[in-house]
């Protein structure tokens, strides 16, 4: 009798998880700040707002105020986000318009926006809505307002797609949200901050060595951590 050979292991994960991107962000949004998270990853911010801080979430389809995930068998099919997840709302929480909640946008209410990407450049341009193939979903949503009207836009993103294509870039391929409008990302295996000098690396995950980054990222990094150090 014969034994099937054992299924190679998996190789280790290196660098931070989803909830680890999200916490990072979280603790660079300031105290008061009023927040719009977008669909997928960013979602995860609201779970890890540090204790003590007030961050009031906003979301497109109408509600200031979002709170957490409700727990199994909580959710109100009537309480949703623009992703359509359940929600809960926080007390003093306002809902309005679908319009009145694009006015906020546009006229600059919102603080910072956290948003998905497919691209990024080393500019700042943002490439989130469309890869441009057929099949692609042809509406850009409320992303296009929101990198025009928030004051500051974070992005978390992996950083390669599942078959290792850089999602940080020279140049953007996809068709564009918005130009010149990040101001930081972050990703699986770094914290880039975009700047007028170029894209600064202030953090770098465990046990991902600047070669590594370097060699997965495709435009140019300044390695900024060292700059932070002396300031601490």
């Amino acid at each position: 009798m014969t034994t099937a050979p054992a299924k190679p292991a998996k190789p280790a994960a290196i660098g931070w998880t989803r909830d680890d991107m999200a916490r990072l962000a979280a603790l660079d949004i300031p105290d008061g700040s009023y927040v719009n998270l977008g669909i997928g990853i960013p979602e995860l911010v609201a779970q890890h707002v540090p204790a003590g801080r007030e961050i009031i979430l906003h979301t497109e389809n109408g509600l200031l105020g979002v709170g957490p995930a409700p727990a199994a068998g909580q959710e109100d099919p009537e309480l949703i986000n623009a992703g359509k997840k359940p929600v809960t709302a926080i007390p003093g929480a306002a809902f309005f318009h679908h319009a009145d909640s694009f006015s906020m946008i546009r006229g600059g209410h919102i603080d910072i926006c956290v948003l998905g990407a497919f691209q990024v450049a080393g500019n700042g341009d943002l490439a989130n809505w469309s890869t441009g193939e057929p099949d692609a979903i042809p509406a850009v949503g409320g992303a296009m307002d929101l990198v025009a009207g928030v004051k500051t836009v974070f992005i978390l993103t992996e950083h390669n797609t599942k078959s290792g294509a850089p999602k940080i870039v020279g140049k953007c391929t996809y068709p564009l949200t918005g130009l010149r409008v990040v101001g930081r990302i972050y990703t699986n295996l770094a914290v880039i901050d975009v700047r007028p000098e170029g894209l600064v690396v202030t953090a770098v995950a465990p046990g991902v060595s600047w070669e590594d980054l370097a060699a997965k990222t495709g435009a140019p990094l300044i390695d900024g951590r060292a700059k932070l150090q002396a300031k601490a």
